[in-house]
């Protein structure tokens, strides 16, 4: 499984951003987790690659309907492989 280090950036605090993105990796089978932090959402993120693809599009695309994703960076990293589960943090 590959792993994705996600930062998205814009009005993705205080609209259920977290909630919507950890629907999307149930939905896609992805593991990781997802966090706010400072002024912007962080994601940890890993799964198969079309599952990864799919999980990817739909966050910059706004997981939220009041989100408003401005900006974003993805780089490959490598999970715990003891992780098994979606977190909110």
């Amino acid at each position: 499984m590959n792993g994705k280090h996600i930062k998205v950036f814009g009005r993705v605090q205080g609209v259920g951003f977290r909630f919507f993105t950890a629907q999307l990796a149930k939905k896609y089978k992805i593991v990781g987790s997802v966090e706010n932090v400072s002024d912007y959402v962080e994601i940890y993120a890993s799964g198969n690659d079309d599952n990864l693809e799919q999980f990817i599009n739909g966050v910059i695309q706004g997981a939220a309907p009041a989100s408003v994703v401005e900006n974003y960076t993805i780089d490959d990293t490598t999970l715990d492989e003891k992780t098994k589960h979606f977190k909110t943090l």
